[in-house]
């Protein structure tokens, strides 16, 4: 939102610039009107602020438009850092599962990965997909919310399976 602020900021200075601008190129064009321009010294210097005048009044064209973009346009920028933000989260809870994961036997490392792929799996479902024996996948389940890793809720005669927040 200091962009927004920013953008009117500069918006309305450059509003005030072009108009005192704009004010100064007729008084030139009067001067020059009413001197009727013979090649005198006193010509050459109204033709001289004129041309000076026109290369203000770019430079307070593009401070307006820079005024315009920031108002704007300034959305883009912002979806960018929240995007980056987001990707930065999932690294890093990418890092926290993986080191986790090192400090486990491979059936804790099997069933922790099959929870994560499908978050609120049953347990029967679980030991299909692991490949290990009810009680072995029961044991470990125990074990992961004594950890604080998983919460199980029950689901009919079994119970889903969820990941703590965090991971």
């Amino acid at each position: 939102m200091e962009s927004k602020k920013l953008g009117f900021l500069i918006l309305g200075v450059s509003i005030v610039l072009g108009f005192m601008l704009f004010s100064f190129m007729g008084t030139l064009n009067r001067q020059e009107q009413a001197l009727q321009c013979a090649p005198t010294e006193r010509c050459q210097q109204v033709r001289s602020a004129i041309g000076t005048s026109h290369i203000a009044i770019g430079i307070v064209s593009f401070i307006a438009s820079l005024g315009f973009f920031l108002l704007f346009f300034n959305k883009s920028e912002q979806a960018i850092l929240e995007r980056l933000e987001q990707e930065k989260n999932t690294k890093v809870q990418e890092d926290k599962f993986s080191l986790v994961l090192n400090v486990m036997d491979t059936y804790e490392q099997r069933i922790l990965k099959a929870v994560k792929e499908q978050d609120g799996i049953t347990q029967t479902t679980l030991t299909f997909r692991t490949d290990l024996s009810k009680a072995k996948v029961s044991q470990v389940l125990t074990d992961f919310e004594k950890r604080n890793l998983i919460r199980r809720i029950p689901k009919g005669k079994t119970y889903s399976v969820h990941l703590m927040q965090g991971f």
